[in-house]
């Protein structure tokens, strides 16, 4: 595979949060500072959201819009140690993808009315997958080095460290 190859993805909507500000974010969907927020799903993609009525929890994949440089290695929240991009969930990938596990609230039309978001306001949206606990759900994880501080997620918040 070359790197030359490029890949374009339709946004399907956008994500409305009261986060203005990546200072005002949550460091992920379970912290105790995420908030309500609204998909707002372009009418092309509506007949889509069929039956997602049925799932508490989805998997939103979005565009970090505000990112504006690669880093390979940084020192990531929750840590004073650099270690390789892909080996966090900072935002300045090579494909500046978010990945968040949100709860549905209800579906109205073409909006969806989530809880727990952590994402910057005005966000694009890429997909959404219902989550299934039988396919997603696992035993034995390990979370590297992650494991020895991954209570404070719910008490930290976002930084500017990744621009």
């Amino acid at each position: 595979m070359s790197q030359g190859v490029s890949v374009s993805y339709r946004f399907i909507g956008t994500l409305h949060t009261p986060f203005k500000d990546e200072a005002e974010m949550p460091l992920q969907p379970t912290s105790r500072s995420s908030r309500p927020g609204v998909a707002v799903i372009d009418p092309a993609y509506v007949q889509g959201l069929k039956d997602l009525a049925g799932f508490s929890h989805l998997f939103l994949l979005y565009h970090f819009h505000r990112v504006s440089s690669i880093q390979l290695r940084v020192v990531p929240f929750l840590d004073q140690v650099e270690r390789g991009v892909f080996a966090t969930r900072a935002p300045t990938r090579p494909n500046p993808i978010g990945l968040s596990v949100v709860r549905l609230e209800r579906v109205e039309g073409n909006k969806l009315h989530l809880l727990d978001v952590d994402m910057l306001d005005g966000t694009p949206l890429l997909d959404i997958k219902p989550f299934v606990p039988a396919f997603d759900a696992r035993e034995n994880v390990r979370a590297g080095w992650l494991s020895k501080n991954g209570d404070d997620v719910a008490t930290t918040q976002s930084d500017r460290r990744f621009q």
